[in-house]
């Protein structure tokens, strides 16, 4: 149902380079009964998914890490970041996206993937709404050396880490990513990894 307090919405499209950018203006219903003209902007990259790959036996995960462009503007001195597997859902459902991007950026072939939740990371201005996913996995699903893909100008490093000390990259600041962040501490709470 489409929300009253909202009308008079206006679309202007600002950038259309790699994904859309849009300015909305629109009449918002204020709890004073007063209707207020508002402006935004909203970037639209699509929708995407994300996966921690995890252990028992070993107690370990895999991250990633890749060069980040945005950190770096904001005061990353080499702009590299420590992540979750990731990937922009294009056509695909969430579920065959991440079992793809797992296999791309990590070399672990995985078939079955459990869906955790979904989450807005960044509402105010990103329309982006994220899958959540974790999935166990064992040395003989390695099936290449993963890396992302070419033809995304993708350069990704694979970690295989322990899990004590993914949780304390958190507490030191070495992890800053939000979407690692959260599967982790998914995995922390659900006490998946404990002794």
């Amino acid at each position: 149902m489409p929300n009253s307090e909202i009308r008079n919405i206006k679309t202007e499209l600002l950038s259309d380079n790699w994904y859309t950018l849009k300015k909305i203006t629109f009449d918002y219903l204020k709890k004073d009964g007063m209707w207020e003209t508002q402006s935004r902007e909203a970037y639209d990259r699509g929708n995407g998914a994300t996966i921690i790959l995890y252990n028992k036996e070993k107690r370990t995960v895999i991250l990633t890490r890749q060069f980040r462009m945005p950190t770096y503007l904001n005061g990353n001195e080499t702009g590299m970041l420590i992540e979750s597997c990731a990937g922009l859902l294009h056509e695909d459902d969430a579920e065959n996206c991440i079992i793809r991007e797992t296999e791309e950026e990590t070399g672990y072939k995985i078939s079955s993937v459990e869906k955790v939740f979904e989450a807005y990371m960044s509402p105010s201005s990103v329309t982006e709404i994220v899958h959540f996913f974790i999935a166990e996995y064992t040395k003989a699903m390695k099936i290449g050396e993963g890396g992302g893909a070419d033809d995304e100008q993708e350069e990704i490093e694979v970690l295989e880490t322990d899990f004590d000390e993914a949780i304390g990259m958190i507490e030191s600041g070495d992890i800053k990513d939000g979407k690692t962040i959260m599967l982790l501490q998914h995995l922390q709470v659900k006490g998946l990894l404990s002794n």
